[in-house]
């Protein structure tokens, strides 16, 4: 019988951490409080607790952006915090610290950057957060800019900074729209511009290599938010148009990332990223309470986060040692494999009687995608009834209401172009999501059957 991979798991925890515990075997016995079975009762009612959720870590989750991490980021999270480092200041997360800037640095690489600045931090937002705080710096009173499908966080982080905010429209395929933007820069009114690759809505690629060519003319910061989709970078098998936004990203001048998406990472961990390491200057503080360790620069003189895990360090680094960002290496195979079920589901879907697929195949893992329906109230209503079939039939999928512009004209003939719909949506960003994709499509046909009457469509439904 072969061996149970949770045993093995367990089983390599357990060695590692005796190794990490020889460490400290010359001291004083120090025993921590042991777990007895009142813990064990609780830690099976918290078991019991979490049994509220949908199975994210399966592959037919096909919803949210949630990806499990890789076993090695959970066991070295989980030594890690026998220790329990705080990487704020080398005092109190020294290993970490050194482990923290070596993670950064390989991101930095797979972005093709020399020289950079840059820390984890506890997610997406407050990596946002800081990229527009040095832009507020750099630029003061000056606007931010982005698309109107970029995240939500851009446009609440510039408030919380007191900077305006400007929202770009998109164009039919979601990206920002480019003579928009070249109309606003002539105001000179725009300090940075958000340029995102993979918005979290659909997946779209802004086109960076255009905005580049702009910047030539007007004054303004890049800074790219590629939370979601900054690993497709390694992948070879995007479409022109993405390959070349992603082939523009070494000459931006800041670049966020959320290794707890692609990167296989427990959450939170995020990272920032500046091309110009001078930057740091504007982090530059003094607090001599906390930094009386060491005269080399940590990790909380270029940051505004505090106290941040160093667990979150650790186990980015080990999981970049067992899966390096090498193109056409296994990493970024399992990332062509998402990228290839997306499109196989696309494809499926535009031949459907059933759906309605976008005007454009998915630019990375993310589908979406209506039900075929005379008016976008209706299919909004069908796309509710599948989603909750879709779940009995233990296939979960996600709900997105979009413009009916991102699909082909005609679709819904009589709607008002700022009409929106409510459509289904699939993160497919599991490694195993290709293999599985005829389970998906079966148990989203028997999701739809209820819904057709015999010798009719959802058209007449």
């Amino acid at each position: 019988m072969p061996a149970d991979p949770t045993d093995i798991f367990f089983q390599l925890l357990a060695e590692a951490q005796h190794h990490l515990d020889e460490a400290s075997a010359h001291l004083p016995a120090n025993p921590a409080p042991p777990l007895d079975e009142a813990a064990s009762a609780i830690l099976q009612e918290v078991a019991t607790k979490l049994h509220d959720n949908y199975p994210y870590a399966h592959t037919l989750y096909a919803g949210q952006m949630l990806k499990p991490p890789h076993p090695i980021a959970r066991a070295a999270y989980t030594l890690a915090m026998s220790v329990n480092p705080n990487n704020h200041a080398l005092d109190g997360g020294r290993a970490s610290s050194a482990m923290e800037v070596e993670a950064v640095a390989a991101l930095a690489k797979m972005f093709r950057w020399p020289q950079h600045l840059g820390h984890l931090t506890s997610g997406g937002t407050f990596a946002n957060l800081e990229a527009l705080w040095i832009a507020g710096q750099l630029a003061p009173g000056k606007a931010i800019a982005a698309s109107d499908q970029a995240h939500y966080t851009h446009s609440r982080i510039s408030g919380v900074l007191g900077l305006p905010f400007v929202t770009i429209p998109s164009d039919n395929t979601g990206r920002i729209d480019l003579r928009a933007l070249e109309a606003l820069l002539q105001t000179e009114s725009i300090g940075t511009v958000v340029v995102t690759l993979g918005t979290t809505a659909i997946g779209a690629v802004d086109p960076l290599a255009e905005i580049l060519k702009l910047q030539q003319h007007h004054k303004f910061r890049i800074h790219v938010d590629a939370a979601y989709g900054g690993y497709f970078t390694l992948t070879g098998n995007l479409s022109p148009e993405s390959r070349v936004a992603f082939d523009a990203i070494p000459q931006a001048d800041s670049i966020v990332i959320d290794p707890h998406k692609h990167g296989l990472q427990p959450y939170g961990c995020g990272c920032i990223l500046f091309r110009d390491p001078a930057i740091g200057h504007l982090y530059k503080h003094d607090s001599p309470y906390t930094y009386f360790s060491s005269k080399d620069l940590h990790l909380g003189e270029i940051s505004l986060e505090c106290s941040r895990a160093g667990a979150s360090a650790v186990a980015l680094w080990a999981t970049q040692k067992l899966l390096s960002y090498t193109p056409g290496g296994a990493f970024a195979q399992d990332l062509e494999s998402s990228h290839k079920a997306a499109l196989e589901l696309y494809r499926r879907l535009n031949s459907s009687p059933h759906f309605v697929a976008p005007i454009l195949p998915p630019a990375l893992d993310i589908v979406f995608w209506g039900a075929k329906s005379s008016t976008p109230e209706l299919s909004s209503v069908l796309a509710q009834q599948i989603f909750d079939e879709a779940a009995r039939h233990d296939l979960h999928l996600a709900l997105a209401t979009l413009p009916v512009r991102f699909f082909p004209p005609g679709t819904w003939p009589q709607a008002e172009p700022t009409a929106k719909v409510t459509c289904l949506r699939s993160v497919l960003m599991k490694p195993d999501h290709l293999l599985w994709i005829d389970q998906i499509w079966e148990r989203l046909e028997d999701a739809v059957h209820p819904f057709v009457p015999v010798n009719t469509s959802l058209e007449s439904a």
